[in-house]
């Protein structure tokens, strides 16, 4: 009788043992570390979602904690994606883990790489400036052909014919002056984001024949009070230039 009753307890003993063995309390430590770079982590954030509580990790990316088995813990670093493990059970009541922090990918919008032309360069373009000419019947030749010529005058063919050649002539003469605003911004002679050339080459409306034949220093001086003119007009824009 008294051997059954010491089986007993020693059964209902390993029971109580057993059931004992997994820790309530786990204490998680270890470092979280980049795929890529190593760095220090001045605001390494170490979150227990499961009971909404944090502290934050070390700057050499060491961590310690106090959690609950089956707590899900989430490692927070500016710039990084968010990581999240959930405790498992441990005998030990100590876990040791590593945590690895990928980079994050960022998308970054294309970007159009123009050439700085030389100051000669745009000289030269500036000089060779001309409207391509469309054919038009003039002088003793409205004489000889006055069919051709009424037609020309009132043909809607040759007017788009016109247009077309005007609008790529200002397009050349546009173009021109935005090579010599990202002249100018490379120097640092005037400020100029590159959206922002559009409007102000607009506002510029510079006559044809003073971009011809203007010297360099006479564009300069020309194009910064322009500039200065157009930032006054536009304050919205300009807020702190």
């Amino acid at each position: 009788m008294k051997k059954r009753s010491y089986i007993f307890l020693l059964l209902c003993l390993l029971y109580a043992v057993s059931s004992h063995s997994q820790c309530e309390e786990v204490y998680l430590s270890g470092r979280v570390s980049d795929t890529l770079n190593n760095q220090r982590f001045y605001n390494l954030m170490v979150i227990n979602l499961t009971t909404q509580q944090g502290v934050f990790g070390q700057p050499s990316g060491k961590f310690g904690v106090y959690v609950n088995p089956g707590d899900e813990i989430a490692f927070s670093v500016e710039g990084y994606d968010r990581v999240s493990i959930i405790v498992p059970e441990s005998d030990s009541c100590n876990i040791d883990t590593n945590v690895v922090l990928p980079n994050r990918v960022q998308e970054i919008s294309s970007v159009e790489v123009r050439p700085i032309k030389s100051l000669e360069t745009i000289r030269e373009e500036r000089e060779e400036l001309s409207m391509r000419e469309t054919r038009t019947v003039t002088g003793v030749n409205v004489l000889q052909s006055p069919i051709t010529a009424l037609y020309e005058r009132f043909s809607q063919k040759a007017q788009s014919k016109r247009k077309v050649a005007e609008m790529e002539h200002q397009d050349n003469i546009n173009a021109v002056l935005k090579d010599l605003l990202r002249l100018y911004v490379s120097y640092d002679v005037v400020y100029l984001e590159e959206d922002e050339f559009e409007s102000f080459v607009y506002f510029l409306n510079i006559d044809e024949d003073f971009l011809r034949t203007a010297t360099d220093y006479q564009l300069i001086t020309y194009i910064k009070d322009k500039l200065e003119h157009y930032k006054s007009m536009n304050p919205e824009i300009f807020p702190n230039r």
